[in-house]
């Protein structure tokens, strides 16, 4: 329970220390004068928002604190164990905001974190007010409340956490499959690229070796007439260099007779007609190998051309398309693993389907029994609280999907809680049909309604303590009085908080605190005190009759009083 709540700095309020009791606290006071405020304050210690502009004014940081004491087998000793947090029963926990926005929060002298607070402080103090009444009217709450109320959470986690892993397995069955169809194109490519390397047929060098008759190709009718007429002037005409050559050979041999200077020039000549005849004698013979085929020049364009072709796309020499050739082959892919292992995870998944359909089924089937109970319950509880003929319904839809035969269709309409979806349906009127909740209940229907499933709730929930504010909205007279003894009986399984303007329900409370305003060294501040039991005459009173308090209001409020 919140056995102490501490504030200092916050909003209009200087300082406050409340210590609360068990059972049913009350908290009074007129309007505006800071009882939102302090239910403000507890909320940051529920991790609620937290905002510069609650600091007072002319304060540097604004603090709360709040002590609870909890009992040895509370829930929260296995989460502070988790965070790693001391626990001996009791949690101080800290909260500080300042205008820099250095928060600092911490929990049994340790410093931590705003997710861990909220998760703390979700499993110690559960405010019902408007924000809880809007919580109630919209369908998607209704279920998790059936829960609750069922005992049932526990199993819808479970539930949840098969459905994570199914999704997260399905996720990578998904990826498995991406690789294998993004493997096996690349497979396709490579086994395309390879075959159109190896239809080619290539040979080292042969571009170059191509290029070299391609010119002969192109040129050969003027390489032959150059050929020939070089070879006839060299040899085969009358005048021709080696005749010539060998003409001056014989004068010079006569001449060397008269002067042997000209010898050696006649030995030189000799050698130059010896060359001139070899290269005459190549001239001739290459004559024999110049080609004039305009087929097979179109031959090696088009084989040219080819191998350009393989080049601009795999070049960007003819060495490196032959090497990529031999790369294709390594880079090939054994592609039996990926998918066995994919086949493995169909499996598992098909396992995982039939095992969630069967958690879901039976969930479902605990939900339906636990609504039929949870509608008695309602309609007694209502009943109580002056709701009298009151029809209440867990309404339940069904999704074609979940009577499909087909397992995969079926999981198409399966959600993490499973494939119930519930709504409350209400018919307040007798003889009217029922509705949603949503669209029927008034304010003071729906104060009522969320009591009434506060107090069903009670039993089976862990939180300590609750906070109701504006549990009064809409009712008043008898109405009033059996909302103040409902309360009074639920605060026998939690402590209560209650923030009222009704007499009826202020007179229930085991302890009771009045929130006052008044100025003080020139500034606005907001104070709390337990009222004794005189000051609590007068404070009923003032509920009762208003500013004015009167002797008849006074002896009424006794009369209340005593009679509680």
């Amino acid at each position: 329970m919140l056995a102490q709540l501490t504030i200092s700095d916050f909003a209009i309020i200087n300082y406050l220390e409340i210590l609360f009791t068990p059972g049913l606290n009350i908290l009074t006071g007129e309007t505006g004068a800071g009882k939102s405020i302090i239910i403000n304050a507890v909320n940051l210690i529920l991790g609620g928002r937290a905002s510069a502009d609650l600091i007072r004014s002319g304060s540097h940081e604004a603090r709360v604190e709040a002590l609870f004491r909890l009992p040895e087998h509370s829930a929260i000793r296995e989460l502070a164990s988790q965070f790693d947090l001391p626990f001996d029963g009791e949690l101080l926990i800290k909260r500080t905001i300042s205008r820099e926005g250095r928060n600092r929060i911490m929990i049994n002298g340790s410093t931590t974190t705003l997710q861990m607070l909220s998760r703390v402080g979700a499993m110690l103090i559960s405010i019902s007010g408007q924000h809880e009444h809007q919580m109630l009217l919209r369908p998607d709450n209704h279920l998790s409340l059936l829960d609750e109320f069922g005992g049932l959470s526990k199993e819808r986690m479970k539930l949840t956490d098969s459905f994570s892993q199914y999704q997260a397995l399905k996720e990578d069955l998904r990826r498995h499959e991406r690789e294998i169809r993004e493997s096996e194109e690349r497979q396709d490519l490579r086994r395309f690229q390879m075959k159109e390397i190896e239809a080619v047929a290539l040979r080292q060098g042969e571009d170059d070796l191509l290029e070299e008759e391609r010119k002969r190709l192109r040129y050969g009718k003027q390489l032959m007439e150059l050929i020939t007429e070089s070879f006839q002037r060299l040899y085969e005409k009358k005048d021709s260099v080696l005749s010539e050559i060998s003409n001056c050979i014989k004068g010079l041999a006569k001449g060397a007779e008269a002067d042997q200077r000209l010898g050696p020039i006649r030995d030189t000549l000799v050698s130059v007609k010896v060359e001139l005849e070899e290269a005459a004698l190549e001239l001739r013979d290459l004559r024999k190998t110049v080609t004039i085929d305009p087929l097979r020049l179109q031959e090696v364009e088009e084989r040219i051309q080819l191998l350009n072709r393989l080049k601009r796309k795999y070049g960007p020499s003819l060495d490196d398309v032959m090497a990529l050739k031999e790369k294709l082959f390594t880079m090939m892919e054994d592609l039996d693993g990926k998918k066995e292992e994919r086949d493995r995870i169909g499996v598992k998944l098909k396992d995982m389907e039939e095992d969630i359909l069967s958690q879901a089924g039976r969930l479902s089937k605990k939900r339906k029994r636990t609504g039929k109970e949870l509608e008695r319950l309602a309609e007694k509880e209502l009943e109580l609280l002056d709701m009298r003929g009151t029809r209440f319904e867990v309404r339940f839809q069904t999704n074609p999907l979940d009577l499909a035969d087909d397992v995969g269709r079926r999981m198409e309409g399966m959600r993490p809680d499973g494939y119930d979806v519930v709504e409350f349906m209400i018919s307040p009127n007798v003889g009217e049909e029922l509705k949603p909740l949503s669209r029927i209940a008034s304010g003071g229907e729906l104060s009522r309604i969320m009591l009434a499933m506060k107090t069903i709730l009670a039993r089976t929930g862990s939180i300590e303590t609750l906070v109701f504010d504006e549990v009064d909205s809409g009712i008043g007279g008898a109405t009033a009085e059996v909302v103040g003894e409902k309360l009074q009986s639920l605060a026998d399984y939690h402590q209560l908080l209650c923030i009222t303007h009704l007499p009826q329900i202020a007179i229930k409370g085991q302890t009771h605190f009045l929130v006052k305003k008044r100025v003080k060294d020139n500034r606005t501040q907001t104070f709390i005190s337990e009222v004794d039991s005189e000051e609590r005459v007068k404070e009923i009173a003032r509920l009762l009759g208003g500013k004015r308090v009167t002797e008849q209001a006074m002896a009424h409020a006794r009369e209340m009083l005593g009679g509680d």
